[in-house]
């Protein structure tokens, strides 16, 4: 999938005009100047010239940065996006948490992040403000909301040029790079979104251009400023992966090439540049993505929001953690309260019984309901009670590691049990009861073992620290709770049944108090005094592995559903945005949401480019060559990466079963961009520019080619800008914030009947005025 091409014949197209000439021995496809000059347009000759492709380049930059930040300190408080997700609430917090230290977990990698808390130290940002509520004023609290917000915005200017040069890299003529920057330029979303996709390509593309000067220092430099980009885009989201897929598939199919034996190519040759990809593009950023965590955990060694994800071994790292402070080794007869490490909810139980029979017909034990329940009550206290002799005083009262234990419900006096009968909810796991003390028929059923997690036989179970699994001795399966509550006739609280699936990582349980009983014991000095511990060290890859699973598990687990949330088949189309902010006040909104026009031109230049490939590979199945070779190769190896790309970043999500919004699309769609411009380049002229890539003393020699487009290619792109640019400005008040909006003017505004905006006017209250 390489981005040059390496074998054009001579061609002469029947839409644009090919400037070509014989092959001398003299050199690569040479040209004189003159001759050049002759075969071209004057128009094509202005427009491909350093001079005026700077000048376009610098023009669309000083847009891009005039659209990204303009009103960028409106609105002057905490930007509303989604629940805990690409919110000012959401990103503003890990600035907040790096400055000050504190540690937290999130679902992706740190780069971004880490880069938002450097832009906020930067701006002054002292960390104290908490963005706890949207519409916070950022004024009052002196807050400088303004630099934070340019990163974001700085990085979504560049963006623009960095999609020009792109397209003039893979060999496309200025006017078509116009029309791809333009696209992104004018594509609205919203002027703080930004993406760290573009910032690969323009790398990958140079070392490719690069292919003949394999292993110059220049070749080396460009394959690792790719990994290096790789690193950091994986760095900021988990969608790096896709990038990585596109970047990757380029890199197999030219290797693919250099084990062509008509090539010429020995194994030797060919092992030499596996070794280079293998350490340029995956040894290099495994190493830079490491670094991105060490940094990470360097900085955040306080305690803080993130501390309840992690293992307790990990939680100890960290410096003023309750594990280090307060947690204390459990003797039997210590009552105490049992909290799920998950949902945070205490294992709870009270005298109302489980109903006869449930709402589907199955029939309970109607035996003691036990519970989950997230607040403080009598009713979460349960007694260790011992299943063998004990010495009256002394270590040997302590419990620990594989211990057989009964656990007693203080305010029934009844112990923990569970039987062979369907829970309420889920017919395949056990029922929790209780069982009355002094009623040992049912002794064997009350017996469970502790199995603390990273502990060895004799270890001491600890409050807080001492994380478990607590497992049913007769039937093996593993006390557990989920998410979904019951009926009215538990009082809504969650569910506790047993999972048999024992292994099951959610099954873990911890000592959240232990609770002082009438004997006056002070439980935290019992042992003879009680110092907080120095933090402990752990191995770094440790920390690495267990915070990538858990970063996969929640992302995962992100199913709930939301009022903004979208399925990927409406991304391409912009059919729904996100609401951003809202005064009422002023009847103010930012509303995500793309242009409609740019959008769907990328929209239909990925099905044109579908269409095309697949009516090629037709007529060729039935001997007819309908498109030259030369504009073949550039639509497979050039056209045909993009389009991988926009595959890669977009039919995933298809697959997910996780909460999905429209900004998921953003890398998909530059990568449309792209896409569209290469198809326009195929519909207006049939030639390319060529060579593109820098040949060597070896290349085998080809005619020189251009894409001789004139003034057809210039007025394309006007009529387009003028419908990308009035959509943009008309949707600007959704874009910026400003101005406030009647409802009159935001039904205007709605173009599709899909885009939920506020304040606009019902039907029926039009029709009441």
């Amino acid at each position: 999938m390489a981005l040059h091409d390496r074998t054009i014949p001579h061609t002469h197209s029947r839409r644009g005009r090919v400037a070509t000439r014989s092959i001398s021995n003299a050199g690569f496809g040479r040209t004189s100047q003159n001759e050049s000059s002759r075969e071209r347009e004057s128009v094509s000759l202005l427009l491909e010239s350093k001079s005026s492709s700077y000048i376009i380049v610098l023009i669309l930059t000083a847009i891009a940065f005039l659209l990204r930040f303009y009103k960028i300190n409106h609105p002057p408080g905490v930007v509303y996006v989604t629940q805990a997700l690409f919110d000012e609430v959401h990103f503003g917090k890990f600035a907040s948490y790096y400055i000050l230290r504190e540690y937290y977990f999130d679902v992706h990698p740190p780069f971004a992040k880490l880069m938002l808390g450097l832009a906020g130290w930067f701006a002054g940002f002292d960390g104290h403000f908490t963005f706890e509520n949207i519409g916070d004023s950022y004024t009052e609290a002196h807050v400088p909301y303004v630099g934070m917000r340019a990163y974001p915005a700085l990085l979504g200017s560049f963006t623009v040029p960095l999609v020009y040069a792109i397209m003039k890299e893979s060999g496309y003529p200025t006017m078509i790079a116009t029309f791809s920057a333009c696209i992104v330029l004018f594509g609205k979303i919203n002027k703080l979104t930004y993406d760290k996709i573009m910032h690969i390509l323009p790398r990958h593309v140079s070392f490719f251009l690069m292919r003949n000067l394999e292993f110059s220092f220049d070749w080396w430099f460009w394959m690792i400023a790719t990994g290096v980009s790789l690193a950091a885009t994986l760095g900021s989201k988990m969608v790096g992966l896709f990038t990585f897929l596109t970047i990757g598939t380029a890199v197999l199919v030219d290797l693919w090439g250099l084990l062509d034996i008509k090539k010429g190519y020995t194994m030797d040759y060919f092992w030499r540049h596996l070794a280079a990809r293998t350490i340029g593009l995956i040894v290099i950023p495994a190493i830079v993505y490491l670094s991105f965590f060490w940094v990470h955990f360097a900085i955040l060694y306080k305690t803080g929001t993130g501390d309840g994800f992690m293992s307790p071994e990990f939680q100890e790292t960290l410096i003023g953690n309750p594990l280090l402070l307060n947690s204390q080794e459990l003797r039997y007869y210590d009552t105490v309260t049992i909290r799920h490490r998950e949902t945070k909810m205490l294992l709870h139980s009270h005298p109302e019984k489980y109903p006869l029979k449930y709402e589907d017909g199955r029939i309970s034990s109607q035996g003691q309901q036990v519970t989950g329940y997230g607040h403080d009550d009598l009713n979460n206290q349960w007694q260790i009670i011992p299943t063998t002799s004990l010495p009256d005083t002394g270590r040997g009262r302590i419990v620990r590691q594989n211990d057989v234990i009964q656990l007693l419900h203080i305010t029934t006096q009844t112990h923990l049990l569970t039987h062979d009968v369907a829970s309420p909810l889920m017919p395949t796991n056990q029922e929790f009861t209780t069982w009355p003390k002094d009623d040992h028929s049912r002794h064997n059923d009350t017996l469970f073992q502790i199995h603390i997690f990273r502990a060895k036989d004799g270890d001491a179970w600890k409050s807080k620290s001492g994380h478990f699994k607590l497992t049913h001795m007769p039937t093996k399966v593993a006390l557990w709770t989920h998410p979904k509550t019951l009926p009215d006739w538990a009082f809504g609280q969650q569910e506790i049944n047993g999972n048999k699936k024992a292994t099951d990582k959610s099954a873990t349980w911890f000592v959240d108090q232990i609770v002082a009983d009438d004997s006056g014991v002070d439980i935290a000095n019992r042992t003879g005094g009680f110092e907080a511990r120095e933090p402990r060290k752990i191995n770094f890859f440790k920390k690495f592995f267990e915070v990538q699973m858990l970063m996969l598990q929640h992302n995962a687990g992100l199913t709930a559903s939301h009022p903004y949330a979208s399925n990927p088949i409406n991304w391409p189309f912009s059919i729904s945005g996100i609401s951003f902010w809202t005064e009422n006040e002023k009847q103010e909104q930012v509303y995500m949401i793309g242009n409609v026009a740019g959008w769907w031109v990328c929209v239909m230049g990925l099905s044109i480019f579908v269409g095309v490939i697949g009516a090629d590979l037709l007529a060729r199945r039935r001997g007819l060559d309908p498109i030259p070779d030369p504009v073949r190769n550039r639509l497979w190896n050039s056209a045909g990466l993009f389009w991988i790309g926009w595959a890669y970043h977009y039919f995933p999500f298809y697959l997910m079963n996780r909460q999905l919004f429209i900004h998921h699309y953003l890398p998909a769609h530059l990568f449309s961009a792209l896409v569209a411009g290469a198809v326009l380049n195929f519909i207006l002229s049939e030639s390319v520019n060529y060579p593109i890539s820098i040949p060597s003393t070896f290349t085998r020699m080809r005619p020189r080619q251009y894409t001789d487009l004139g003034m057809k290619a210039f007025a394309v792109i006007v009529v387009f800008n003028l419908v990308f640019i009035p959509v943009f400005i008309f949707l600007a008040p959704l874009t910026y914030g400003t101005p406030g909006l009647d409802g009159d003017q935001v039904n205007a505004r709605r173009l599709l009947p899909s885009w939920t905006l506020h304040f606009a006017v019902s039907r029926l209250q039009i029709s009441a005025t």
